[in-house]
């Protein structure tokens, strides 16, 4: 009768982590057959919903929100939730600087750049053609003509080599399907002495309503900054709710 109970048990278990768990996690079994060509990743077939079963440095990697979703990213709460304003003041921009925007979607912080750089130059960079498209129209509308549009891959922003002081990823690089490949080639288009800045929401702090796996440590960051080569600088921790963590290309 005792081990009939511990069956019972067992079996209301599983049925309860089937029935909960199939909110949170799910089993891709496609995974399996998908060659692994580079030795800096895992795939693992069961995972978070969020991600795409794709782990890089032990962080599963979050699912690209796509084109038809650009609006969340223009909603007028932005300003009071993240504090753009804030973000381009501690940036430190100078009017002649180049500045790349990685994941620029809609063209939000590209279109604030832009006026800080009347001398200087914005590429706002995406790997969908339908954002780059409303950064285009909207360049058009508004007469905006130091911001150039750069298809990017999956792997590679295709910046130029060696000419960018800043690059800007907001809310982004949790996003890379190939974090390590593409890493590597934002750093080769850097100048020397240049910046990598990332914005992220605060993985430390379970109270942010942000996803899970659309949030980051400042020491996953470091983690994974650190592999190519780009030195810590300093994090500014004056954003409601996102690390902004500074690297410096030396």
């Amino acid at each position: 009768m005792k081990s009939f109970k511990i069956f019972i048990f067992s079996l209301i278990l599983v049925v309860a982590f089937v029935l909960l768990g199939s909110q949170f996690f799910t089993y891709d079994a496609s995974i399996i057959s998908e060659k692994n060509s580079s030795p800096y990743y895992e795939h693992h077939v069961l995972h978070s919903r969020d991600g795409i079963g794709k782990f890089y440095l032990g962080r599963e990697i979050a699912k690209v929100m796509g084109h038809k979703e650009f609006l969340w990213l223009e909603r007028p709460s932005r300003e009071q939730q993240e504090k753009p304003q804030k973000l381009l003041e501690v940036l430190n921009i100078k009017p002649t600087d180049t500045i790349a925007d990685i994941g620029a979607g809609s063209g939000y912080f590209s279109f604030r750049i832009s006026s800080l750089v009347p001398d200087g130059k914005v590429f706002a960079v995406d790997i969908q053609p339908e954002m780059l498209d409303i950064i285009d129209f909207l360049k058009e509308e508004n007469k905006v003509n130091n911001i150039e549009t750069i298809l990017g891959s999956i792997k590679n922003p295709n910046l130029p080599k060696n000419t960018v002081d800043i690059i800007l990823m907001v809310d982004a690089y949790h996003e890379f399907e190939y974090p390590r490949e593409m890493m590597e080639n934002i750093v080769t288009s850097l100048k020397f002495g240049g910046k990598v800045v990332l914005a992220e929401y605060r993985r430390e702090n379970p109270f942010i309503p942000i996803k899970t796996l659309h949030k980051m440590t400042e020491k996953q960051v470091k983690q994974e900054m650190n592999t190519v080569g780009l030195t810590w600088e300093k994090t500014e921790e004056v954003l409601p709710q996102q690390h902004l963590i500074f690297f410096r290309k030396i």
